[in-house]
């Protein structure tokens, strides 16, 4: 299947596909899960334009550091990551959403060579059609090739490929949103794609005091849990749904022993709920909990041995000044 491609201006190209082999719909999903024991929804549905929208909000919470220490890193040691691997260098990002902080890294690198080549890859089409024709609006020395991809997808196609070096990175620890066996098919994606001495940039929340952890993830002013409680407005919104949100009430907990915060949506009461749209009527128990969401977190130890085991040696760990984030870089070995 042949991506479909738009040049406008002559630094841009915005490349389409190709599509997923199978993807299934929001409706099958929430069958699916709502359906299963114990019950579960994808994390990805947050991101409805309101769920977007609270989630920008999440992070300006005080207790929701994730964003606010990334960047820390970034804007200190920005200098020495586009310079780590030789330079000139071309930066390929999985997930680049806004490109907020992915300007840090170009500014510098555009600092140290003339042009620089930038290919981000997100699902969202118009997200990434905006931020591509405004990065390249802001900086002349820079030139975008975005695709509007799944990252399993486009990795299989050879497409992100590049013939100079390449630094390619996955921020802002959207790692830790994968269980541990997917986030390794898709780090080993990322390797395959890379050749002998490309690099990896990889940003991960480190394991830390759970009280820490459940505050960002439960914050008492309520932002997070209404961007958890969302998903089930959006089943309401789109799907016909009868859910009462005051019905479920938001829970987030550290699970120490796979080093993971879990949230859940908890019933309050025993009732039972409607979805037009799928023909279904499903029933919940008082305090059943159903499990929207699982964020990974990794130890310095832990980053280097995924490194390992995926045919890349760990360069260098940068922290931000509280060591609660960690910002890392790969060599392709």
């Amino acid at each position: 299947m042949s991506a479909a491609v738009t040049k406008s201006p002559s630094r841009l190209e915005i490349v389409a596909g190709p599509a997923p082999r199978h993807t299934a719909s929001f409706a099958q999903d929430v069958r699916d899960g709502l359906s299963a024991t114990p019950k579960h929804l994808p994390s990805k549905y947050f991101y409805d334009e309101l769920g977007s929208a609270l989630f920008d909000a999440i992070t300006l919470l005080p207790e929701y550091y994730l964003t606010r220490a990334e960047t820390e890193i970034l804007r200190q040691w920005g200098w020495e990551i586009v310079r780590a691997l030789g330079n000139p260098v071309d930066f390929v990002e999985l997930g680049s959403g806004s490109a907020v902080k992915t300007r840090i890294l170009i500014e510098e690198a555009l600092r140290v060579q003339r042009t620089l080549h930038y290919s981000p890859v997100d699902i969202s089409g118009e997200a990434l059609r905006t931020s591509a024709q405004t990065l390249v609006e802001a900086y002349p020395g820079l030139s975008v090739t975005a695709h509007v991809a799944d990252y399993f997808t486009i990795l299989q196609t050879g497409a992100l490929r590049r013939p100079g070096r390449v630094l390619a990175m996955f921020m802002g620890s959207n790692i830790g949103n994968y269980e541990p066996d997917d986030a390794r098919a898709l780090l080993r994606g990322v390797a395959d794609s890379l050749k002998p001495g490309d690099g990896l940039l990889l940003g991960t929340d480190l394991k830390k005091d759970p009280k820490v952890l459940e505050l960002a993830y439960d914050d008492p002013t309520g932002v997070t849990a209404a961007f958890n409680l969302n998903l089930l407005g959006r089943i309401n919104r789109e799907l016909g749904g009868s859910f009462d949100l005051e019905d479920f009430t938001h829970v987030a907990r550290y699970d120490e022993k796979n080093g993971r915060v879990c949230s859940y949506l908890e019933s309050r009461r025993e009732h039972s709920v409607r979805i037009d749209a799928l023909d279904l009527t499903i029933a919940f128990g008082r305090g059943e909990r159903t499990h929207t969401e699982s964020s990974y977190k990794y130890s310095l130890r832990d980053i280097t041995a995924l490194g390992q085991e995926l045919g890349f040696t760990l360069a260098r760990t940068w922290t931000d000044a509280a060591e609660r984030f960690s910002v890392n870089l790969f060599q392709r070995a």
